[in-house]
């Protein structure tokens, strides 16, 4: 049976929900750095989603994570010291979705975008922004001066209602294409992305895949649930579109640009994304530590994992020349392969 994207999420989250907390072991660790350590080993060791995909990457084996680092915990250890040695055992996974919390320190593994040139400035926006730009919800928006929409949206945390898209895509309705700037957009909420694309499909589109855990084993896993986009019955675009990406692109923001890209209106231009396609899910230590991490792959409509990010279809990036002269290439290309 076909399934919206929507329902799907809820489903999944309901399904590693009552997986996690039926499946944790039963054997209560104690709050000790040694409990510790064992309780968050064996609760990304069941319930973690990409060991196998990430072995087969660049040679992870969760075995040996915890060979190296149960050497380093000890009972005598101060919290400070055992929470940097966890976070150093977390970003052997390379997830960005993996985080370890208390009410001093975040956990996180930032290098998928850290590692990277940032190709965006907030200058440069501003220049092409202007100061008459207009605001709907989370969505900043305004013609350029070549009748090219342009439309930033920043965080799918902001929320945008069905009428805000309504007004943006009506006040875009003479343009003769539309840029769709999503670089440095971390994520958020997946219902927010999935009304956004909507407005942009014209029939119910195969765009993705998804799974979820059914046992502690690295490689149990449902069979692919595919993922429809089901298109809007508000507004709908169907002029060209250009996708702006950069490696700061994540979580929502990266399923995003997955699903524009199966749409053939729609070219993604920029760099590389940053990846981060596990739906994430969360547990706590004995300590009272909250640790977040992956629990349900997402894959494109070639059944191909966007873990690691997707490629822009057009590579641009930034100059130190054209930064000088206030000019933005990733924006030009795009404006550029608009008008033609």
């Amino acid at each position: 049976m076909k399934r919206s994207l929507q329902y799907l999420f809820k489903l999944l989250q309901a399904v590693v929900l009552v997986t996690l907390f039926s499946c944790v072991d039963t054997d209560e660790r104690p709050n000790t750095p040694t409990g510790n350590f064992e309780a968050l080993w064996h609760i990304l060791d069941e319930h973690y989603c990409f060991f196998d995909y990430k072995q087969h990457e660049y040679g992870l084996d969760w075995n040996d994570v915890y060979n190296k680092y149960k050497v380093r915990v000890s009972d005598k250890m101060t919290e400070g010291q055992l929470f940097e040695v966890l976070t150093d055992m977390l970003s052997e996974l390379r997830d960005g979705h993996v985080n370890l919390s208390y009410s001093m320190d975040y956990g996180r593994y930032w290098a998928w975008h850290e590692a990277y040139p940032q190709n965006y400035s907030d200058t440069l926006e501003r220049r092409y922004m202007g100061t008459d730009y207009k605001i709907s919800a989370g969505i900043n928006y305004r013609v350029l001066d070549d009748n090219i929409g342009y439309l930033r949206y920043g965080s799918f945390s902001l929320p945008v209602g069905e009428g805000n898209l309504d007004d943006v895509l009506i006040y875009f309705a003479l343009c003769r294409g539309l840029i769709i700037d999503i670089r440095n957009n971390g994520g958020g909420d997946l219902t927010t992305a999935e009304r956004l694309a909507g407005r942009f499909v014209q029939e119910k589109t195969l765009v993705g895949y998804m799974q979820h855990k059914t046992g502690t084993g690295h490689s149990d896993f449902s069979a692919m649930e595919p993922c429809y986009l089901e298109p809007s019955s508000n507004v709908r675009w169907h002029k060209p579109v250009c996708v702006l990406t950069n490696r700061s692109v994540y979580s929502a923001a990266n399923a995003f640009a997955a699903w524009m890209g199966t749409l053939p209106n729609v070219t993604l231009v920029g760099d590389h994304t940053g990846g981060g396609s596990g739906l994430p899910m969360s547990s706590s230590l004995p300590i009272g530590w909250s640790v977040r991490f992956s629990a349900c792959p997402m894959y494109d409509a070639q059944r191909q994992q966007t873990e690691f990010g997707i490629p822009a279809d057009v590579p641009a990036a930034p100059t130190d020349e054209a930064t000088a002269q206030g000019i933005d290439p990733i924006i030009e290309t795009a404006r550029k392969l608009l008008t033609e």
